[in-house]
């Protein structure tokens, strides 16, 4: 039989443990744990569907290289691109530092670009175009792009749950206590550009404009009635009595 003071010593322990597991649920503590280890699985998905693409660009660069000897610029853009992005850490340490995160976006965000300009190249060289080696890794690649933006749709979302919490009121208490804080994300490559309102211009009267037959119309005179027919605007309507 167990003395009495141990058994009081494990009961309060026992209860202690109860309480503190309680504390911490209700602080959102083990919410922001769940949701680091999310982040952490999404971040590792992401990182394997880059590395899948890396892999696949020696072989592309020398079938293209076969059919394209003139493209050397291209091919040379889509090589150091590689390098530079495949020498980035890319470890769980990232994600808690974000001038290392946008390095890592923007490297592979050049290299997807210098991708874009190689598959272009093919447009020129319809033999390439027929070699089967070369349709076996585009349809890889094209297959590669689309895990890569499901696997980084899917980070966006971990990491908005996860500094949503670490953000709100109370959890963000517990967030500091911890030292847990928000982590970085993807942002649009052409950011700048998108957000920019595109200029439109209707001309002026020494311009062309189309009518709704699409057939220009000069503007010094004439304008476009329902038809689509010019009519000339030089005439005076003359109001009936």
């Amino acid at each position: 039989m167990k003395p009495f003071n141990t058994t009081v010593k494990n009961t309060l322990l026992a209860a202690a443990l109860v309480v503190g597991s309680a504390n911490l649920t209700g602080c959102g503590y083990n919410s922001m744990q769940a949701q680091d280890e999310q982040i952490n699985a999404s971040w590792s998905e992401v990182v394997n569907q880059y590395q899948r693409r890396a892999d696949l660009i020696p072989n592309l660069v020398k079938v293209v290289e076969r059919y394209a000897q003139h493209e050397q610029a291209t091919l040379t853009q889509v090589t150091q691109a590689r390098s530079q992005a495949t020498t980035i850490n890319v470890s769980a340490d990232v994600l808690n530092d974000p001038a290392a995160f946008q390095r890592y976006q923007q490297a592979q965000d050049q290299l997807g670009s210098a991708l874009s300009r190689l598959m272009a190249v093919s447009e020129r060289y319809p033999d390439l175009k027929a070699d089967k080696q070369f349709q076996e890794l585009q349809a890889q690649l094209e297959g590669t792009e689309n895990r890569i933006t499901v696997a980084r749709g899917r980070y966006i979302q971990d990491v908005q749950t996860y500094n949503t919490t670490v953000r709100q009121f109370p959890t963000n208490v517990t967030a500091k206590v911890f030292g847990m804080h928000t982590r970085p994300n993807f942002t649009v490559a052409n950011e700048a550009q998108i957000s920019t309102a595109p200029t439109v211009d209707f001309g002026n009267n020494n311009t062309n404009t189309a009518n709704a037959g699409g057939q220009p119309v000069q503007n010094n005179g004439n304008t476009a009635n329902a038809g689509g027919q010019p009519v000339n605007n030089s005439a005076t309507a003359t109001a009936k009595p």
